[in-house]
């Protein structure tokens, strides 16, 4: 059986989430959902999820999934807003424990911010096995950009979160704590190995001027035309490029808060005593 597959972008922070679903009234799993975030006021809405809830109820889909391919450092997760309204475990890579001890340190976490992953429901395993209904799926660890990230094998299709762009993208960053371009690009020869007619789903696009943005890609394509790994890029030469490119980038705008929620399984922090909120930013004195 073919997974039904419908994207959702949101243009703010160039993020495609998907519901992926065996049937109409079947099962289906979510994504990488955006809670959208407005910065200059530190306000958070539910648009563009309710967009997932309002396809998910028409479609009369049962949630028993809500999938994180990583931490994700460029928006925020909808995760928790999602299971109140429909229901579904949240999962992600057992490795997040590694991003979370990293940033409880930079963030000065106290003692209450675990670190054994527990804020989630699942921890993935590299090559489990777990169902949407009757489609089989497969995680596959693909370290590099975080030590953390997951790919989604469903049948015919992978969800390679942020491992790979469009050909004429590239590949992720690796400059992150914790990233590596050796692993990354081990990681992506892996995804690579699969047949070539596998359809690949992106994550994000960040397309030049002069086409719209783009979510689905296959392995041919990938190998034959993918800036920064086709074949013929042996490995020394991928990490040369790759250190040279992230060398260059600044930090993506939301990297702050999007990762204090999100190592959190996308759930705010404590209210403290006047029933706000409130995030961290550690200032760089110079």
């Amino acid at each position: 059986m073919k997974p039904q597959i419908h994207p959702f972008y949101d243009a703010d922070t160039s993020t495609f989430s998907y519901v992926v679903f065996d049937q109409p009234h079947g099962h289906a799993a979510i994504i990488d959902p955006v809670l959208n975030y407005q910065a200059n006021s530190a306000t958070t809405s539910t648009q563009s999820a309710g967009l997932i809830v309002q396809f998910v109820r028409q479609q009369g889909l049962c949630v028993d999934w809500i999938l994180e391919t990583h931490a994700h450092a460029d928006h925020l997760s909808a995760a928790p807003f999602l299971q109140q309204q429909l229901g579904g475990k949240i999962a992600i890579g057992a490795h997040i424990t590694e991003v979370q001890q990293v940033f409880k340190k930079k963030f000065n976490l106290g003692t209450e911010f675990a670190t054994d992953g527990s804020q989630f429901d699942h921890l993935l395993a590299d090559n489990e096995v777990f169902y949407i209904g009757q489609l089989k799926v497969h995680a596959l660890l693909v370290p590099g950009h975080t030590p953390a990230d997951m790919a989604f094998q469903i049948e015919d299709a992978i969800f390679v979160g942020d491992t790979l762009f469009m050909p004429d993208v590239g590949t992720a960053r690796c400059d992150f704590p914790g990233g590596d371009a050796h692993l990354l690009y081990q990681s992506i020869q892996k995804l690579l190995s699969f047949p070539d007619q596998t359809r690949l789903f992106m994550c994000h696009d960040y397309p030049p001027s002069e086409r719209a943005p783009l979510w689905q890609s296959s392995v041919r394509e990938q190998r034959e035309h993918n800036i920064h790994v086709h074949d013929g890029i042996d490995e020394v030469s991928y990490i040369e490029r790759r250190r040279a490119r992230d060398a260059t980038l600044g930090m993506p705008a939301l990297i702050l808060p999007a990762i204090q929620i999100n190592m959190r399984a996308g759930q705010l922090p404590a209210a403290e005593s006047n029933g706000s909120v409130y995030l961290k930013i550690p200032l760089q004195q110079q």
